[in-house]
């Protein structure tokens, strides 16, 4: 059997177009007996045109995203003339929503893809969070919105991403007795730095669970009471010294505890632009 052949047409990327086509295509057949070409971009007519002749030659089939109605209107046209079969993937949602919404469509190619300032924003956070994960680079305490500090387990780095998706840049600082925290950390306006708490019987419990998922020894010093109550102490030291807001994580989700973060953020003190306290 030879393959089938799949034309896609855009004026855009194409992307939409590709991906129902090849969900349309799995329910007949596996990626092997099929070719699929995209055509994307399309300025004129002599391109749709060109799209239509391969397509008869080849006995393919089109499948086309085009908000241009001169152009979709003309591969139809086209395609029908040729006996070649063509699919408007988008023109009838668009058409639907014309009557329901009384008023006509931008007709602009690929705004689903125009990138905002907020998605280059939420970006920057994003890779700002890996980056500066887990104490990695001292030097992001200095430049984040938001510093983290707890011991392991706390849920920093899930916590830090969260947030990162709020468009707010986070680095977050482990807290181990036998590591100073970086000295940049005292320098930073106190309540840019949040400390997560947690009790020792959850934090016991939490490492437990962690060293059975990588098949090691419960009993091992990272889950013991005594160390975990030690590392708490010395927690609780540096947050002394820092005098900075503390969040008790010890039965609250990621998502709740970011909400009290976002909710501290908010009130007149915090200045996001220049990581100095609003006088």
């Amino acid at each position: 059997m030879e393959k089938a052949i799949i034309y896609v047409v855009s004026d855009s990327v194409g992307e939409t177009a590709e991906l129902v086509t090849k969900a349309a295509l799995s329910q007949f057949m596996s990626e092997n007996d099929y070719d699929l070409y995209r055509i994307p971009y399309v300025e004129n007519i002599e391109v749709l045109r060109g799209a239509v002749y391969h397509a008869k030659q080849l006995g393919a089939m089109i499948g086309f995203t085009l908000v241009n109605p001169m152009f979709r209107e003309f591969l139809i046209q086209e395609s029908a003339n040729k006996n070649v079969e063509c699919v408007d993937i988008m023109g009838p949602m668009l058409q639907a929503m014309e009557r329901k919404f009384q008023k006509k469509p931008k007709q602009e190619p690929g705004l689903i893809h125009k990138l905002d300032e907020d998605y280059f924003s939420r970006v920057e956070a994003i890779e700002f969070a890996v980056r500066y994960d887990d104490g990695r680079d001292p030097r992001g305490v200095e430049q984040a919105d938001i510093v983290l500090i707890g011991v392991s387990r706390t849920s920093k780095t899930p916590l830090s991403q969260y947030l990162a998706h709020k468009q707010l840049k986070v680095a977050n600082v482990p807290i181990v007795p036998e590591v100073e925290p970086p000295s940049s950390l005292f320098n930073i306006p106190t309540h840019k730095c949040i400390g997560l708490r947690i009790s020792s019987e959850k934090l016991n419990g939490i490492r437990k669970e962690r060293l059975k998922s990588l098949g090691l020894d419960d009993q091992a010093a990272y889950a013991n009471l005594n160390r975990i109550e030690s590392e708490l102490d010395y927690f609780d030291r540096i947050i002394h010294q820092l005098g900075c807001p503390v969040i008790d994580v010890s039965n609250k989700a990621v998502e709740e505890t970011a909400n009290i973060i976002l909710n501290m953020i908010n009130q007149p003190y915090w200045d996001l632009h220049d990581n100095k306290a609003s006088e």
